[in-house]
């Protein structure tokens, strides 16, 4: 009878616990599942804050280009559609009879996407006119014009 080695036989032994264990079964259920999740967007973003620029010295009959720029100091990008202005003057002049009347500018398509964090970024331009009438206009004469900016 060979001898017995207690070596191989305890490899032996941990070979047969590996392979029982190989076998071994898990259960489990089989099942489905739903869910939702959900968060509430931001409800506005900030607004863009509009400028208007041109040149001092209009006179009766004469015209200035108008660059409009904008700012958007907003975490994500905002957009400009149509940029209306509307054509103010100190109440001084107006008194003087200055009239808001005698000066137009047309609503400027714009249609431009500002990014986050722009500052004077170009949107467009106009042409701000100042009629010539067949009465004296010298109310006119040194008075701020103001354009106020909207834009949709």
């Amino acid at each position: 009878m060979p001898k017995f080695n207690k070596k191989i036989a305890a490899v032996a032994a941990a070979a047969a616990v590996l392979v029982a264990g190989a076998g071994t079964a898990f259960a489990y259920w089989t099942t489905t599942g739903a869910g939702t999740g959900s968060a509430t967007n931001g409800s506005a973003n900030g607004s863009i804050v509009l400028h208007a620029t041109f040149a001092d010295g209009l006179t009766p009959g004469g015209s200035e280009p108008v660059s409009y720029t904008a700012d958007n100091a907003g975490s994500s990008s905002l957009y400009v559609g149509t940029i209306t202005p509307t054509v103010s003057i100190d109440s001084a002049h107006a008194t003087a009879g200055c009239l808001v009347a005698d000066f137009t500018i047309a609503p400027t398509t714009s249609n431009t996407t500002v990014p986050a964090n722009t500052s004077g970024m170009a949107v467009g331009s106009g042409t701000l006119s100042f009629t010539d009438t067949s009465v004296s206009q010298d109310g006119c004469k040194g008075a701020v014009i103001t354009l106020s900016l909207a834009s949709n």
